[in-house]
């Protein structure tokens, strides 16, 4: 079964910097886009940034110029490095794979995501 493990969240002040990783296996992986999701108390969980499998990057409005998706493809592993973050960025942050840019379905289960929380 494929898995989702999503590292790297923690404490923060605002206008301070996480860098979030997200492994899975090579099978997934090299084949699909894969995107960042988050999911704050009592909202549903929105998608954050996705990057294709060739590099290509779309982002939310909200985090555009601050976060920053990027993948390794020797390591199975996405990144979102994540800057300047406000208090209005804490939430739960999940990683899913998709089959491109333009399609909405996940294709793996739900990991256990890494809590981010910033402080004003």
């Amino acid at each position: 079964q494929v898995q989702l493990v999503e590292s790297g969240g923690g404490l923060v002040q605002a206008g301070g910097s996480l860098r979030l990783s997200c492994v899975t296996s090579g099978s997934i992986f090299s084949i699909n886009a894969m995107a960042w999701y988050r999911q704050a108390p009592g909202k549903q969980r929105d998608l954050v940034a996705i990057i294709s499998s060739t590099g290509t990057t779309r982002y939310v409005d909200s985090v555009k110029g601050r976060f920053t998706i990027s993948r390794d493809n020797a390591k199975n592993t996405v990144y979102l490095q994540m800057n300047n973050l406000t208090p209005e960025d804490t939430a739960v942050y999940y990683c899913n794979a998709r089959a491109s840019l333009l399609t909405t379905r996940v294709l793996l289960d739900w990991g256990q995501g890494t809590q981010v929380t910033v402080s004003s």
